[in-house]
């Protein structure tokens, strides 16, 4: 792939049911391979936890794994992407 095809992205997910947390790490290991970075905060105040994804690829494949994170029941997920 061509550099000038890749994006740089940020993906937040919040995670209101935390029996989906096992489904949202096999997502997300499966797209490790765009993964920059990944940082996890439990916020026990609001019974909720907190992923942002660093990641760099093509925009197909940022949006497949957003689709796919944003199809799993007990969390909400939203991302953005440079432009080209």
């Amino acid at each position: 792939m061509d550099e000038s095809d890749k994006r740089i992205g940020i993906i937040g997910i919040v995670i209101t049911d935390l029996n989906c947390t096992a489904e949202i790490n096999q997502i997300v290991h499966e797209y490790s391979f765009l993964i920059v970075g990944r940082m996890g905060i439990p916020y026990r105040e609001r019974g909720v936890s907190v992923i942002s994804l660093i990641v760099d690829g093509s925009n197909d494949d940022i949006s497949a794994l957003t689709g796919k994170l944003g199809r799993v029941a007990g969390a909400t997920v939203k991302s953005m992407v440079t432009k080209k």
